[in-house]
């Protein structure tokens, strides 16, 4: 009986011993890969759950992310079963598995849109938040320009020294202590958000009028700072597409789980819903509040109300450095898939080779410098495109692959889920479409 058992072990972790490099060695640790995995989950999006949270009602919000979260969850569950079942380590050769090459290439143009997209909407950000950052603790009553406030200067200089040596490393699992770092960054965020709800009074000053962004006040009454539970309203449906999108890690899951040490579905299983369960804490956390500071006031983008009422704040200051800091750190680990994307789909299966991991790591950081400096607004590019890749990646393709690759009964729960699944994520990417068109209508 113990043979038995012993061989099934063996059997499941001989599929990922190797990543296209070779023999394996010692793979990463299981913190590091949590850390990794959690870096790959949480971005810039932490930013915007406070306003979805205003939109949506206390309650209305904690039952929407506990949907989404817990469908994330499940989605990874039937990839990494699917990976048990085929021996298949890669997200692209489950879709060739289920769709022939069709799937392939689908699967991959998807992962490379995505995280190129996601890539270049970081150095974007960097790009104007950055300089200003650096301003208003070394230069704020200096009005001459220096190097440091071009954010296209800055950009080209983070990229050559800090993304290009972390993504040209060859495992993603050499970025478990920069995840690390990226964690503590949104912790951070996290304590400040909690300890300055006791900082802004409410009502808001009325002697404060400022228009920036959506954010607009001019006064506040009692009646405004009571927490509403339940809220419906047209900017209601956004709450789903940014929680969904705040939870895409899937392009990110396999790659970790090729390098994990002792591979095993179970383990990066318990990785999975660890890094989903801290991450959803975290977003909670923050969202209430930064809810419960600003209430109806709160703004698309948190930190822009804590700099109108707080502006000369140090730790303020510190937490948009941590926050950009942290979107730094995760540009070279979602740049893995997309590098792994491009490999696949160009050179195959073919063995680890330095030349064309190198030259695609360059070309792909040289497309997303070119997007994030020269292209004014890349938002709206990939907002329709985002809105149906993530989608797809996070629901609708884990779903769909399972019916086709699984020999599980049509009655079973697996099954009934993966419908259950791909409908969702459908009804997801239309939804966000569908809001981003409407958007585009309104403004013009």
């Amino acid at each position: 009986m113990s043979d038995t058992r012993g061989n099934q072990e063996e059997n499941e972790v001989i599929p990922l011993l190797t990543n296209g490099m070779g023999s394996r060695s010692r793979g990463a640790s299981f913190a590091s890969s949590v850390f990794n995995l959690m870096n790959a989950i949480m971005g810039s999006g932490i930013l915007g759950l406070a306003y979805a949270m205003a939109n949506t009602g206390i309650v209305g919000f904690c039952l929407l992310l506990m949907l989404v979260s817990a469908l994330a969850a499940y989605s990874v569950h039937l990839l990494l079963k699917l990976c048990d079942q085929t021996g298949i380590n890669s997200y692209e050769s489950l879709g060739e598995r289920a769709l022939e090459k069709p799937g392939k290439i689908l699967v991959g143009c998807a992962i490379l849109i995505q995280n190129i997209g996601a890539m270049s909407s970081y150095l974007f950000i960097l790009k104007y938040e950055l300089p200003a950052a650096i301003n208003s603790f070394l230069n704020a009553d200096n009005t001459r320009t220096d190097w440091y406030e071009d954010g296209r200067l800055l950009l080209i200089l983070i990229t050559l020294c800090v993304v290009l040596p972390l993504a040209i490393l060859p495992r993603v699992g050499f970025l478990g202590y920069t995840s690390g770092l990226a964690f503590l960054f949104m912790l951070y965020f996290t304590v400040v958000v909690v300890m300055k709800k006791w900082t802004i009074p409410c009502p808001l000053p009325s002697n404060v009028t400022v228009s920036y962004g959506s954010f607009q006040v001019s006064n506040s009454s009692d009646s405004e700072c009571t927490a509403k539970l339940f809220v419906l309203s047209s900017k209601s449906a956004y709450a789903i597409p940014t929680m969904a999108f705040s939870f895409l890690c899937h392009t990110a899951v396999l790659p970790i789980y090729c390098e994990l040490d002792r591979p095993t579905k179970t383990r990066m299983q318990r990785v999975t819903n660890i890094s989903i369960g801290l991450s959803f804490i975290l977003y909670l956390v923050s969202a209430l509040f930064g809810y419960l500071t600003f209430y109806t006031h709160v703004d698309s983008e948190l930190l822009q109300g804590y700099d109108t009422y707080l502006p000369r704040d140090v730790v303020v200051m510190t937490v948009r450095i941590a926050i950009l800091l942290s979107v730094l750190l995760t540009v070279p680990l979602i740049h893995f898939p997309a590098r792994k994307a491009v490999i696949l789909l160009l050179f195959g299966s073919r063995p680890f080779s330095w030349w064309i991991h190198s030259l695609t790591t360059v070309c792909i950081l040289a497309v997303v410098l070119t997007l994030a400096i020269f292209v004014p607004d890349i938002r709206n590019v990939f907002g329709v495109v985002g809105s149906t890749t993530s989608s797809c990646l996070l629901f609708v393709f884990p779903g769909l692959f399972y019916l086709r690759i699984s020999n599980q009964r049509f009655r079973s729960l697996d099954y009934i889920g993966a419908v259950l699944l791909v409908l969702f994520g459908v009804m997801v990417g239309a939804l966000s479409l569908t809001l981003i068109i409407w958007t585009w209508v309104q403004s013009s």
